[in-house]
């Protein structure tokens, strides 16, 4: 019992290690990940990084290949559209719920969160992690208050990818409206569940529109490559691809 719990305690640290690096982009869309290099680095043994690396690869971070190993997944168009429609169902309701069910706590609070992620995305130079986590935790908080657990914990996982989809191409966006966030919040605690919903489906559907527009390069990338790539650095070293992702 004790190996096991030990076990599960590594792959907890190498799956956060993985994922916090895929989020701050230090892990570009199809660059491959060694499993030797990982564990030796976390100082573990190869069970705990592979369970990590499954994990992450059910949530849709990363993609294995028989005898390539295992890359940070490049997503199609049609993954981005399908996790849009998942997501667009999910938080559609959890705004409505959240609209019914917030407390004038919950929502004072909500608005302070609009407020501060709408202030860091006007900045430039922010910390794009920070921003990231603080854009999560003002969805996580609609989720939270919308007293369904089960909804909740299927909104959170749909954060990871999209806060992915988030980091690349970051320095070409342009600069998002002023009260995006504010007049979301302002939205979903006006106590009008269809107004509340309205809103948070065109808040869903013009992220997915940017998403779209950022990742453009790497659906072509993924047409290129399909499902083939390589784990030998030798061999990423001479593809001219692999040159402009590093």
């Amino acid at each position: 019992m004790s190996e096991t719990s030990e076990t599960s305690s590594l792959a907890a640290q190498a799956y956060s290690t993985v994922r916090d690096r895929i989020l701050r982009g230090e892990l570009t869309m199809g660059q491959v990940i060694s499993r030797r290099k990982l564990a030796t680095e976390l100082g573990m043994s190869f069970l705990p990084v592979s369970e990590a690396l499954l994990r992450l690869e059910f949530e849709g971070l990363l993609e294995s290949r028989p005898r390539a190993g295992t890359r940070v997944r490049i997503p199609t168009l049609q993954d981005v559209q399908g996790h849009y429609i998942v997501r667009e169902a999910l938080e559609v309701q959890s705004a409505r719920l959240f609209a019914k069910s917030a407390t004038s706590e919950e929502k004072a609070e909500l608005q302070r969160l609009a407020v501060r992620v709408d202030a860091m995305s006007a900045q430039p130079d922010a910390d794009r992690y920070h921003y990231l986590s603080l854009h999560e935790k003002l969805h996580r908080r609609v989720a939270e208050c919308a007293r369904c657990a089960t909804l909740s914990d299927a909104i959170e996982k749909t954060h990871a990818l999209a806060s992915t989809w988030m980091c690349v191409a970051r320095q070409s966006d342009p600069p998002a409206p002023r009260r995006t966030h504010q007049d979301l919040a302002d939205a979903l605690c006006s106590g009008n569940p269809d107004v509340a919903g309205a809103a948070m489906r065109s808040h869903i559907l013009a992220s997915l529109e940017r998403a779209n527009d950022r990742l453009k390069p790497y659906f072509q990338l993924g047409r290129t490559r399909g499902t083939t790539y390589s784990r030998s650095s030798k061999a990423r070293k001479d593809d001219p691809v692999s040159n402009q992702e590093s």
